[in-house]
């Protein structure tokens, strides 16, 4: 039988045009989502199911960009990707535009102690566009 051990959500912004926030250039992208999942009661096998939301608004002066989210099973760029996905704004919407992902990660360690973290990465290919909200990131874990 299935359990569920955990769910958590990292909300910055319930609303539209409620935040102001650079998106970074892909070289360095910014932090948009991070939770902690509490996994130690797991037996068996453990599975994470991820989805979240970005609002973005175009630059002042709209040119092609490209938005690029990443998730890993950490807190650093460095730490193991589970997954991403790059879709161009489109240049006829000149409000903001919102964006949306389901991810999964099959048979996850459990860390050793304390939480599970997954953290949502958020970069763009040009300077100028913004977050403006709404925007979060949620998980749930379920072992058998």
């Amino acid at each position: 039988m299935t359990v569920v051990l955990d769910a958590r959500t990292s909300q910055n912004a319930s609303l539209v045009n409620s935040i102001s926030i650079p998106v970074l250039l892909n070289a360095t992208p910014g932090l948009f989502g991070q939770i902690g999942l509490n996994v130690q009661t797991a037996i068996g096998p453990i599975r994470v199911q991820l989805s979240g939301t970005a609002t973005i608004q175009l630059p002042l002066l709209p040119v092609a960009t490209t938005i690029t989210l990443r998730v890993v099973r950490g807190t650093t760029l460095a730490d193991p990707l589970i997954f991403s996905c790059a879709q161009s704004l489109d240049l006829a919407v000149l409000g903001p535009q919102l964006f949306t992902f389901t991810a999964s990660d099959f048979n996850v360690p459990k860390p050793a102690s304390g939480p599970l973290v997954y953290t949502a990465f958020i970069s763009s290919n040009v300077l100028g566009t913004f977050r403006v909200g709404p925007e979060s990131f949620n998980g749930i874990a379920y072992s058998d």
